[in-house]
């Protein structure tokens, strides 16, 4: 899985719009849990904002992600806004953390970007290790009517200096769904045009559950994304899936 290079630079500036709903969805989902939490930590935590958000709760955290820039992006942002995060640069197939935690967030549809689909063992693997006993899993993927209903769309989006195009589509045969990011930066009176390829794999619930079981997961719960996206009309039923997996005691 190679670390993301533009995506990451410009994710703050043009790929946040979604935070409000899954704000929403964080509340609902572990609302009951979140003040039982001491320890966490933020795989693919990306840029840092879901482990800020729990940091300011007074909630130890440890940020994982393996892009470097992602991770460079983290600790600056946790040192503006004096919070303290560890940032760990590591694959969530294999990432180990020093102590066992309460909770391990994945959000953002985070786990589909593992490059095959049998990684999301070595993943549930990990995440058991990481773990405390009765400690929490929680993560959203995007489904198959996701990839079919919506990657083969385009988007476009502006910023000062930065303008992206998206277009995707989806491989029903190897249950894959691709995006082709062009980004186009400006330098001084030029653009400059840069291309990132992202892919994405998916699961059935089945499947999900089925890994999570054998990774020592128990009391699987899912909740599907679309009321929370309720301003979205793109995300309907079935689109995207939150689940809360607890590791055995």
């Amino acid at each position: 899985m190679r670390p993301y290079q533009w995506l990451a630079q410009y994710y703050d500036e043009i790929f946040t719009f979604h935070l409000p709903w899954y704000e929403l969805a964080r509340q609902e989902i572990l609302g009951a849990i979140l003040p039982q939490i001491e320890t966490a930590c933020d795989l693919a935590c990306g840029t840092g904002t879901t482990a800020l958000r729990l940091a300011e709760r007074g909630i130890q955290m440890t940020g994982v992600d393996l892009s470097p820039i992602m991770c460079k992006l983290a600790r600056q942002k946790a040192r503006r806004v004096r919070l303290p995060l560890k940032v760990v640069r590591a694959d969530m197939r294999e990432f180990r953390l020093a102590k066992p935690v309460d909770l391990v967030l994945c959000e953002f549809d985070a786990l589909n970007h593992v490059p095959e689909k049998a990684d999301l063992a070595l993943v549930a693997k990990a995440v058991s290790l990481a773990l405390r006993p009765g400690g929490y899993f929680y993560f959203d993927v995007n489904n198959r009517l996701a990839f079919e209903k919506l990657w083969p769309g385009t988007m476009w989006s502006e910023k000062p200096g930065v303008a992206v195009v998206v277009h995707g589509g989806y491989d029903s045969e190897r249950e894959r769904g691709w995006t082709n990011v062009e980004w186009f930066l400006r330098e001084g009176r030029l653009w400059r045009r840069r291309h990132e390829r992202v892919e994405q794999v998916c699961w059935s619930g089945a499947e999900m559950r089925r890994v999570l079981k054998q990774a020592g997961f128990e009391r699987i719960r899912a909740w599907d994304a679309a009321p929370f996206f309720g301003s979205d009309a793109q995300i309907s039923a079935g689109c995207r899936t939150f689940y809360l997996a607890r590791k055995k005691g």
